[in-house]
């Protein structure tokens, strides 16, 4: 079952027809040797390269199976040991220990000055995207890592072989990346799947939020909604599928082009529709969508019935999760069944969780980038569906996020927040309920959370965000058991939101947080092949 992803970034397909002979060449990874930047033309071929595999779409999805929100139920995909707090250094799960990209974009700004340019503002253009890729790997490792060695340009394998820099040093590298790079950026991307300049601001603005510079995040939100480039899709669930390719909200995604340039949706499906469920969300996601009516849950007047627990929620549940009680193919009925061990015919239910290893084990799928199910193939046909990197409705939750924390509830918050509220059908924000800067702050990260679910952004948010007492809220959320519900299906009852009847919950597995698992450990591998990289405190 273990999977193998071929990536290719749609760039790299977008060019391919006048670069195939130049590719099949050199070896991807050497970018050929320097002999060949001579000609604007080799210039473009290795910017491909610096894009080619920058990104692997299902990561996003796999990143949230390591927060209280979603579940990995295979090791050998590398987030089951992040996500229940058993990695260490010889089994570190998934690794983000990786310079390959980085090597690449080096190279080609070292070589780039070769090249004659007949206008100078595309070879600009050209090394502001190269740094703004570059950047964001940086960003990426220094945090999951807290630091991790600066390796000059033109330095050999053996040259690099250093210290790690200090997560202070990598991340003033990666502001000072960004900040060198957007004054010469292209304002809109020659083509999707290409950095401009709103891709930029978005990697400034996630960084900075991530590190807590709330004023340096706020900026760079209001510099995009400034663009005049990005707005909300009217329709939430459609900008996650095929309809959704072109909208407006996007403001960076990973694209593919079939043949060469694919992936596929085995990973998410559940066992009935012949996927292997290995990246699924949990009932803690659930139990933070509100009411539709506004309300949570929890609160006098809701309407929330724990017997009916998916009935009269915000919108964004059903669009973004497959529940238990929806109409869906291929099962008895065409309803889905999570909850029964043999449906009503006396059949084995293949959805039930024990029923088969590729069954979810929270008895949930993810709805987000699977709906409609009927624009694809056969699971393991490939796809063009694209991964959002970055899209508008974060610029919208940092801004209110950011000026929040900087200057309490205002206009500003609530109207960013309204927007993605009613985008969804949801109403606006109660101003009394929620105004004060504590109580507008766990709304922010309740609005969050639901908004951008299974894009990657859940382990990161409860890592920088601290309780009254200054804890890491993983340190909360991660220890003790994860659950999902139990009950049946009442197959006569017509409402697809009342068909589950719950009953209880059964433990799927134990999870543990400690303080020092705020970073990973770096790979035993690669602390082999570089002596002089220091683990991090606790493993």
């Amino acid at each position: 079952m273990k999977k193998i992803i071929y990536f290719i970034s749609i760039v790299s397909v977008f060019l391919l027809s006048s670069c195939d002979d130049f590719l099949t060449t050199y070896p991807k990874d050497a970018l050929s040797p320097s002999t060949t930047w001579t000609t604007e033309d080799d210039a473009q071929k290795f910017l491909i390269g610096c894009y080619n595999g920058w990104l692997w779409g299902e990561e996003f999805f796999y990143l949230d199976c390591a927060s209280d929100i979603g579940y990995s139920n295979f090791p050998w995909d590398g987030f089951k040991v992040i996500g229940d707090g058993t990695m260490n250094a010889s089994n570190p799960g998934n690794s983000f220990y990786d310079f390959k990209t980085i090597r690449r974009c080096s190279t080609f700004l070292d070589n780039i000055d070769k090249v004659t340019f007949t206008d100078d503002a595309v070879k600009k253009d050209m090394i502001a995207q190269v740094k703004i890729i570059r950047a964001y790997q940086y960003f990426k490792m220094n945090w999951w890592y807290g630091g991790v060695p600066i390796i000059p340009l033109s330095e050999s394998a053996s040259e690099a072989q250093v210290p790690r820099n200090t997560e202070e040093e990598v991340k003033n590298f990666v502001f000072q990346e960004i900040d060198d790079a957007l004054p010469d950026i292209n304002d809109a991307p020659k083509a999707s799947g290409y950095v401009a300049k709103g891709a930029a601001l978005a990697l400034k603005m996630r960084s900075a939020l991530y590190y807590g510079d709330y004023q340096r995040a706020l900026d760079a939100a209001k510099a995009i909604v400034a663009l005049n480039q990005y707005s909300l899709h009217p329709d939430f669930s459609e900008l996650f599928s095929y309809a959704g390719k072109t909208s407006k909200e996007i403001i960076l995604s990973v694209q593919h082009l079939l043949p060469d340039a694919a992936e596929w949706f085995i990973t998410i499906p559940n066992n009935n529709d012949g996927g292997w469920s290995s990246i699924v969300p949990t009932q803690n996601l659930i139990d933070m969508y509100e009411m539709a009516n506004g309300l949570t849950k929890e609160e006098a007047g809701s309407g929330y019935d724990p017997v009916h627990p998916f009935k009269g929620r915000d919108p964004r549940m059903a669009m973004t999760v497959l529940v238990p009680g929806i109409n869906w193919g291929n099962n008895y009925n065409n309803i889905l069944n999570t909850l029964d061990v043999n449906t009503p015919d006396g059949n084995k239910n293949g959805n039930y969780p024990q029923a088969a290893d590729n069954a979810s084990k929270t008895g949930l799928t993810w709805a987000k980038y699977l709906l409609p199910f009927s624009q694809y193939g056969g699971v393991l046909d490939p796809t063009t569906t694209q991964y959002i990197v970055f899209r508008y409705a974060e610029a919208l939750l940092t801004l209110a996020e950011a000026s929040n924390e900087l200057n309490g509830p205002s206009d500003e918050v609530y109207n960013a927040l309204d927007q993605i509220r009613n985008r969804a059908g949801m109403p606006d924000v109660d101003r009394a309920k929620y105004g004060t800067k504590e109580t507008l702050r766990e709304l922010i990260h309740r609005e969050r959370t639901i908004e951008l679910a299974g894009e990657g952004h859940r382990r990161s948010d409860i890592l920088r965000w601290k309780d009254n007492s200054g804890k890491m809220l993983a340190e909360t959320l991660m220890n003790g058991p994860l659950n999902r519900v139990t009950g049946t299906i009442n197959y006569s009852e017509s409402d697809e939101f009342l068909r589950a009847v719950i009953s209880g919950t059964e433990k799927v597995e134990d999870r543990k947080f400690s303080t020092y698992n705020r970073y990973l450990p770096i790979p035993q591998t690669n602390r082999d092949n570089n002596p002089q990289l220091e683990q991090n405190p606790g493993y």
